[in-house]
């Protein structure tokens, strides 16, 4: 069990949509634990298996106290609607307007190969529902739109180092 570094945006991990989890093992319950420490870190509301440079359909949360994860999510139920900053480990220190549903059910597995069924509202949806973005190889920033969208761009531009 261990804090794992968090991959920033330029890394193509980000980019790629993750593997689904076939096997429930001593391996796969060891990235649960390292996923679980991670998101214990101050100020941190979720990781995601690609963010920690693994390429699995995993991530963790810890919202108003309860840390927990969610293999092999699937979205559904979306209702209501949130417009609150949003921001992103992968992204650090931006943050904008994000649109995203009030409620949602995540159903997958737990770490044992369980079946595991999440309601979240508020906060809890919208985190929901950024990690499982991750596990699709998008980010916060590609669901903005116009103005908002072109500042994101700006501020990472300006953010991120020039390559030689």
């Amino acid at each position: 069990m261990s804090v794992r570094p968090i991959r920033i945006i330029g890394d193509p991990v980000l980019r790629t949509e993750a593997d689904p989890v076939t096997s429930f093992d001593a391996e796969l319950r060891a990235l649960i634990d390292d996923l679980e420490d991670t998101v214990r870190e101050p100020g941190r509301a979720g990781v995601a298996a690609p963010q920690i440079g693994v390429s699995l359909r995993a991530f963790s949360y810890n919202v108003d106290g309860t840390v927990g994860h969610l293999i092999n999510p699937t979205l559904t139920d979306f209702e209501g609607e949130q417009d609150d900053d949003e921001g992103c480990l992968s992204i650090p220190g931006l943050y904008f307007p994000t649109k995203r549903a009030m409620s949602v059910t995540a159903a997958g597995f737990d770490r044992n190969g369980e079946p595991l069924t999440i309601h979240g509202t508020g906060f809890l949806a919208r985190a929901l529902q950024h990690e499982t973005d991750h596990l699709n190889g998008t980010l916060y920033i590609d669901t903005l739109t116009g103005d908002v969208r072109r500042q994101a761009l700006r501020e990472i531009r300006r953010l991120r180092p020039a390559r030689p």
